[in-house]
């Protein structure tokens, strides 16, 4: 029997992959709590944790929701983590990738593998479809050009959203992440060279060459509510690539919006 560790992040989604599972280990980073019962666990004492999981007959891992870079306390690590502590600074100071690369090895080093949340919810990641709405062929325009900025920005480790108005950059998702770039592109609307055009669109994809298995980008019915109120003609997204939470909740409030939602194929070529 394989027994499953769950290690939770911040956010709806860690409740969700629980529920898809026979009894797993939920565990969660100190100081990023879950909304579901977790024992924590320091990035500082890794190894002991890892150990753990091990004596608890855990062979797979599923990493879900939300988790910001830790502080970490120099004075708090074992001596077996403490002779990792290069490699995990050299990784994160590279980026976030690199960091998220870097911990899934050290996992599988030690016996442990990594699955993905699209395996164990695949009705949370929608394939190819127009859920609702209509996008027109100027919002398939600013979609595709969407799609090309984060691919061209995908090696400098950005974020994994951006707002495509008209053929132009209003925002990129950085490190403050997808509401606040939400809110500067509602502040900044007005940059649009023809008030009565397009409106534009949120585009959400994986960065390239990303390890699909942990960090997938994720939308829900807040991202519906956050995309109308910056004035948006909807959202769309790699089909395949994106964790929508919540499916039937995001649909109503995009009808009411009258926004569309569309899970499109790679455009970035």
């Amino acid at each position: 029997m394989t027994r499953t560790a769950i290690i939770a992040g911040e956010g709806r989604l860690a409740p969700l992959v629980a529920a898809a599972l026979d009894a797993p280990l939920i565990h969660a980073l100190e100081g990023f709590a879950p909304p579901i019962p977790a024992t924590p666990f320091r990035l500082e004492r890794l190894v002991p944790f890892l150990d753990h999981l091990l004596d608890q007959g855990v062979s797979r891992v599923v990493f879900a929701g939300a988790v910001r870079r830790p502080r970490l306390d120099p004075e708090a690590f074992d001596p077996r983590t403490a002779q990792l502590v290069p490699r995990i600074l050299q990784a994160m100071q590279s980026g976030d990738d690199a960091a998220l690369r870097t911990l899934l090895d050290i996992f599988e080093e030690h016996g442990l593998s990594i699955t993905s949340v699209a395996e164990i919810c695949p009705d949370l990641v929608p394939g190819p479809g127009i859920l609702t709405g209509d996008p027109s062929a100027h919002d398939q325009r600013d979609a595709a050009r969407a799609a090309q900025i984060l691919a061209a920005t995908g090696a400098l480790d950005l974020g994994q959203g951006v707002v495509v108005a008209q053929g132009l950059c209003l925002a990129l998702e950085t490190l403050p992440g997808t509401a606040a770039m939400l809110d500067f592109a509602a502040l900044h609307g007005g940059l649009r060279p023809d008030p009565d055009g397009a409106r534009g669109v949120f585009y959400k994809a994986p960065k390239p060459g990303q390890d699909r298995r942990i960090d997938l980008p994720t939308l829900g019915p807040d991202s519906v509510t956050q995309a109308a109120r910056a004035g948006l003609a909807g959202i769309a997204w790699e089909a395949g690539g994106v964790i929508l939470l919540d499916r039937d909740e995001a649909v109503r409030r995009a009808q009411a919006e009258g926004l569309f939602l569309w899970s499109c194929p790679p455009l970035a070529g």
